[in-house]
């Protein structure tokens, strides 16, 4: 009997982390996304040739 309870609370510890793992990931993303890329502009478009 405990050690189903003990496994119902690790599975749901388990659940839990994942979802709050994938919600960081995806604020990540989003916070990515609004930034700017200065970083990955390609220098080569502006030369003046």
């Amino acid at each position: 009997m405990v050690k189903a309870i003990r496994r119902i609370f690790a599975a749901v510890t388990v659940a839990l982390l994942a979802f709050r793992a994938v919600g960081s990931f995806l604020s990540w993303i989003e916070h990515q996304e609004d930034s700017t890329a200065d970083a990955w502009i390609d220098e080569d478009e502006y030369e003046d040739v």
